[in-house]
C-alpha cells in the first residue's frame, strides 16, 4: 500500500508540475505576444525609414537609430532579413514553455523576458510558487532514481561485493551514465541543430544544467537556421531531467 501510495503521489506531482508549466507558458504567450508584434512592427518601420533616408541622416539621428536598434535587439527583436521573419514570434508556445522552464529552474538566460506590466507581475507570482514546486519535483525524481541505485547495490551485494566498493561503483555508474546522457549526447545534438562546435555544445550543456545560465549561448535563437516544431520544449524537458540527475548525485 505504501509503495502504491508513493507511486501515486509521484505521478500526481509530475503531472501537476507539467500542468503548471503548460499553464504558465499559455499565460506568458497570451500576455506578451501582442506587445511583441507591435514592437516588431515599430522596428520594421524604423529600418525602412533608415534605408530610405540614410544618406541624409545627421550624426545625432544616426546615433539615435543605433540606440533604438540596440534596444530592439535587447528586447528580442532582430530586425534583419525580410518581413516574413517579423511574423515569427519569440512567444510561440514552444518558446513560452522553454521560458517557463528556465524561470522555475532559476537558470534565467535573460535573452527572453516579459516586457508588459502584466507579464512581469505574473512572472513574479509564477516564480514564487514555481521554484519551490521545482525543488520538490527534483527531490522526488532524484529519490526515485536513488531507488535504482539501491537495487543496483543490492544486486552487487548479493554477488559478494563489499559495501564500500558498491557505494563507489554505484556513484561512478550514475555519474558516467549521466555525463553521457545529459552532457555528451545532447552536445552532439546541439552541434547538428545549432551549428555549434562540440566544445560549445558541452559548454552550453554544463552552464545550463549548473543553472549558471550566462545567456551567451541559447538554443533556437539563430535567425538563419530552421528549427523543428517544439524543439525548445524538448530542450526544456532535457533541462528538467538533467537537473533531476544532478539532484540524484547530491543525494548519493
Amino acid at each position: 500500500k505504501a509503495m502504491c501510495s508513493g507511486k501515486l503521489q509521484t505521478a500526481l506531482l509530475v503531472a501537476g508540475y507539467f500542468v503548471y508549466l503548460l499553464v504558465g507558458a499559455a499565460v506568458f504567450q497570451a500576455l506578451e505576444r501582442t506587445a511583441e508584434k507591435q514592437e516588431k512592427m515599430a522596428a520594421a518601420q524604423m529600418k525602412e525609414a533608415f534605408l530610405q533616408n540614410f544618406t541624409q541622416l545627421t550624426v545625432a539621428e544616426m546615433e539615435q537609430f543605433m540606440k533604438n536598434m540596440i534596444e530592439a535587439i535587447q528586447n528580442g527583436v532582430y530586425p534583419v532579413g525580410n518581413e516574413s521573419q517579423f511574423e515569427e514570434s519569440n512567444w510561440d508556445f514552444s518558446n513560452s514553455f522553454f521560458f517557463a522552464g528556465t524561470v522555475v529552474s532559476t537558470i534565467g538566460y535573460g535573452t527572453l523576458h516579459p516586457k508588459t506590466a502584466g507579464g512581469q507581475i505574473f512572472c513574479v507570482f509564477f516564480a514564487l510558487f514555481g521554484i519551490p514546486l521545482n525543488i520538490v519535483f527534483l527531490h522526488r525524481v532524484g529519490k526515485m532514481l536513488s531507488l535504482l541505485c539501491k537495487k543496483l547495490g543490492k544486486f552487487l551485494y548479493e554477488k559478494g561485493m563489499r559495501k564500500k566498493k558498491i557505494k563507489f561503483l554505484t556513484l561512478l555508474f550514475f555519474l558516467a551514465t549521466g555525463i553521457l546522457v545529459f552532457l555528451c549526447l545532447p552536445s552532439v545534438f546541439f552541434q547538428i541543430t545549432e551549428g555549434w562546435s562540440y566544445s560549445e555544445g558541452i559548454y552550453f550543456a554544463f552552464i545550463t544544467l549548473s543553472t549558471i545560465g550566462f545567456g551567451d549561448y541559447v538554443v533556437g535563437k539563430q535567425s538563419d537556421r530552421k528549427y523543428f516544431s517544439y524543439y525548445r520544449v524538448l530542450v526544456a524537458i532535457w533541462i528538467l531531467f538533467g537537473l533531476a540527475w544532478i539532484a540524484l548525485l547530491f543525494n548519493l
